[in-house]
């Protein structure tokens, strides 16, 4: 009679593990209540942005929309949170702005986790010049103030959507380079590492095979909590004006609120929606990422 435990392959096992794993974060995710609450919210507002073309037509952002509209007119059983100064409907807007918001917070971060990632594991598996050389770049990238670099890229090389996640996420990576290779510095003395350098492994496959799976907790924790910057830096850009002005975003109707006084005449309907959305977004994922910090770290769990 076969043994199940000795039939059962390793892939099959590995499988087993990483359910087990998953599993075990769902059910203390669950039981943080803060990290519970903030990802409904989360997954609230993902699905209000995924969502968008079915709330609200797209061409309500145009400007002709609101030709025959009352400007900044208070919110009415027509347009529930108002127009903007030229008559626009502001859900419409508030809601598509999700969309541009959202999505440049999260491709940001991936490009800052993907930069911040290759080059702390590098720089703490490879020493010599190479770690040095990394090690440069990123001290340069942590004492440079972000938001200027960020501005002058942003001009440089453009201001659609996709340009700016991509410059947030040049000007954000190197706090998570140095994470990960304060991580890597600890592991690459582990046992099964030294045990894998000694049957011949070459030092790439050592880095992403046997290396990387134990900082994944780490970087998956530390992404939660570049997002709310990105998507603050995107809002602080497009409210100075340095904003894609062809796409809707929670800064850009900020600027746009600013820019028509409507703080000056009242109209709380144009600039606090964007506001608390923002700040709500930004709070939620940054108690999300503390609840994953303590689920993958319990030393934090008493903090």
């Amino acid at each position: 009679m076969n043994d199940p435990v000795s039939s059962t392959s390793p892939r099959e096992m590995t499988w087993a593990r990483r359910k087990q794993a998953l599993a075990r974060i769902w059910r203390e995710l669950r039981h943080d209540r803060a990290g519970f609450i903030s990802l409904l919210v989360l997954l609230g507002f993902g699905l209000v942005a995924l969502c968008a073309p079915l709330i609200a037509d797209r061409s309500l952002l145009l400007a002709a929309a609101g030709r025959n509209n009352p400007d900044l007119a208070a919110p009415s059983a027509q347009f529930l949170l108002g127009t903007d100064d030229i008559g626009r409907d502001v859900l419409a807007q508030l809601v598509w702005g999700s969309r541009v918001s959202l999505f440049i917070g999260i491709f940001a971060t991936v490009v800052a986790v993907v930069i911040g990632s290759v080059v702390g594991l590098v720089a703490g598996y490879v020493k010599g010049k190479v770690a040095t050389a990394l090690l440069a770049i990123d001290e340069f990238f942590l004492v440079v103030p972000f938001l200027p670099l960020a501005i002058v890229l942003a001009v440089i090389l453009g201001r659609s959507p996709v340009t700016l996640a991509i410059v947030i996420g040049i000007t954000s990576w190197a706090g998570s380079a140095r994470l990960v290779r304060a991580q890597v510095l600890t592991l690459s003395e582990r046992a099964y590492v030294e045990r894998a350098r000694a049957l011949g492994a070459g030092t790439w496959q050592i880095i992403f095979r046997h290396v990387l799976p134990g900082v994944t907790p780490l970087i998956i924790a530390n992404a939660t909590l570049i997002v709310p910057g990105a998507i603050l830096t995107e809002s602080t850009l497009s409210f100075l004006g340095f904003g894609d002005r062809l796409s809707p975003s929670w800064g850009k109707l900020l600027d746009g609120a600013q820019s028509s006084g409507s703080i000056t005449l009242n109209a709380w309907w144009y600039y606090l929606p964007p506001g608390l959305c923002i700040i709500t977004v930004v709070l939620a994922f940054t108690l999300f990422g503390r609840a994953l910090e303590r689920i993958f770290d319990p030393r934090l769990a008493g903090r």
